[in-house]
C-alpha cells in the first residue's frame, strides 16, 4: 500500500497568532475550529482518491446525497495532546482506525485503511499543529468522519464517500471538572435494539438519544443512562460514554451487550485497572444490581469513561421512581487514580508501556 500525497491548498484566511492564542486559552469543547480539514475521496471504480488539505469550511452537497436522505454516515473521535517538550501526540490512533472499519462495515462504506487514516490525522496537524493548546486539561479534538455523497433516492449503499479530518481546541467536556455529575435513567427510549447499529459509530445513534438527552436535562441531570430494547432491565451505556461499576472488594464490573459501542478509553482503563491488581469483568449487568448494589454497599463507585469526557465520576441515578446513589458523591478514590494514570500517559507525564502513543508532528 502507498502512502497518501496529500494536495496542499493553505487557508489564505487563517486565524492569527493573536486570535488563536485568544482562543486557546479559552476554547471551550470544539466551540472553535482549526483552520484546515483533511478531504479524501472514494469511488466504486476509482477507490481512495484525491487526498487533500484544504481550509475549513463548507461542504457543498447535492440535495439528493445518500446522506441526507438514508443516513450512511460514521465518525471517530479522538485527541492531540501537548507534551512538555512541546511535541504532539495521540492515543491508541490504531483502534480508533479500526473501529472506524469495523462502523464503516456495518454500515457498507468503504473500509478506510489504517495507514490512511494515521496518515490523514498527521497531514492536518502538518499545517494545523499550532491549533493543539498547552494548558492542563486542555486537547485538539480531532473527528474523522465519512459519509455517503452519491446523489441519487434509492435504497442501496452509496458509490461515492467522502471522508473528512476536521478539529477544534478543547478543554473538559462536562464544565464542572472531575465533579461527580448526575445522570436519568431513560425508561421509554432505546439508544439501539439486537441486531442494530448500537456497535458502530454512527450518527443516527445519537440522534435517537438526543429526545432522552432532553429529558436529562429538564430533571437536571447531565447525561443519560440506557436500558437494553428487549427486556428494559440491562445497563448499556449513556449517550455517549461507557459505564463501569466499582464493587468494595475493588473488582471493576461493565456492562456486555453487542449493541454497546467498544470503548477505547474504557478498554484503557480496565487494563490499566487490571495492572493495578483489580479484577476485571465485563458481563451483563441489570439496573437492579446497581439499584440493590449501591443500597448494601457492595457497589462503592461509578464512572463514565469515552474520549471526550476521559474518566467521570458518577454522582447520582435519577429515575421517575427511585434514585442510585447521592447528590452529595463525591468522586471515588479508584476512579480519580484511573483517571490520573491515563492522563499522565496521554500527556507524556508517565512511561507509555504499552505503546498506546502515537506521535503526530515530525
Amino acid at each position: 500500500m502507498t502512502s497518501l500525497e496529500f494536495h496542499r491548498h493553505l487557508n489564505l484566511q487563517a486565524k492569527g497568532v493573536a486570535e488563536r492564542d485568544a482562543i486557546l486559552a479559552n476554547p471551550g469543547f470544539c466551540d472553535f475550529m482549526t483552520d484546515h480539514m483533511v478531504d479524501i475521496c472514494w469511488s466504486e471504480k476509482g477507490g481512495w482518491h484525491r487526498p487533500r488539505i484544504q481550509p475549513y469550511g463548507p461542504i457543498e452537497l447535492d440535495p439528493a446525497a445518500a446522506v441526507l436522505h438514508y443516513g450512511q454516515e460514521i465518525f471517530e473521535g479522538l485527541k492531540a495532546y501537548r507534551h512538555a517538550d512541546g511535541s504532539i501526540w495521540t492515543f491508541r490512533p490504531d483502534a480508533n482506525a479500526r473501529r472506524f472499519q469495523a462502523s464503516a462495515a456495518r454500515m457498507s462504506l468503504p473500509e478506510l485503511p489504517v495507514e490512511y487514516f494515521l496518515e490523514s490525522l498527521k497531514a492536518l496537524i502538518s499545517v494545523d499543529g499550532d491549533w493543539v493548546p498547552s494548558e492542563p486539561d486542555t486537547s485538539l479534538y480531532l473527528r474523522p468522519f465519512m459519509f455517503g455523497k452519491e446523489a441519487f433516492l434509492g435504497v442501496r449503499p452509496a458509490k461515492k464517500i467522502a471522508f473528512y479530518v476536521i478539529a477544534g481546541p478543547a478543554g473538559p467536556y462536562f464544565t464542572g471538572g472531575v465533579a461527580p455529575v448526575n445522570i436519568w435513567l431513560s425508561e421509554n427510549y432505546s439508544r439501539a435494539g439486537k441486531g442494530g447499529t448500537g456497535a458502530a459509530k454512527t450518527g443516527g445513534n445519537y440522534a435517537a438519544s438526543l429526545i432522552a438527552q432532553n429529558e436529562a436535562y429538564a430533571n437536571g441531570c447531565q447525561q443519560v443512562l440506557f436500558l437494553d430494547s428487549t427486556t428494559n432491565t440491562f445497563i448499556e451505556e449513556l449517550g455517549g460514554m461507557n459505564v463501569v461499576l466499582v464493587y468494595k472488594d475493588g473488582s471493576l464490573v461493565t456492562p456486555l451487550s453487542d449493541s454497546i459501542l467498544p470503548g477505547i478509553t474504557r478498554d484503557s482503563v480496565l487494563v490499566l485497572a487490571e495492572e493495578l491488581g483489580h479484577k476485571v469483568t465485563r458481563r451483563p449487568v441489570t439496573i437492579q444490581e446497581w439499584r440493590e448494589g449501591a443500597e448494601s454497599g457492595e457497589i462503592v463507585e461509578a464512572f463514565a469513561c469515552g474520549t471526550a469526557a476521559m474518566v467521570t465520576p458518577i454522582g447520582q441515578i435519577k429515575a421517575k421512581d427511585f434514585t442510585i446513589g447521592s447528590a452529595d458523591a463525591v468522586a471515588g478514590e479508584l476512579t480519580l487514580s484511573l483517571r490520573a494514570a491515563l492522563a499522565d500517559i496521554q500527556y507524556g507525564r508517565s512511561e507509555d508501556t504499552h505503546g498506546w502513543m502515537y506521535r503526530l508532528d515530525g
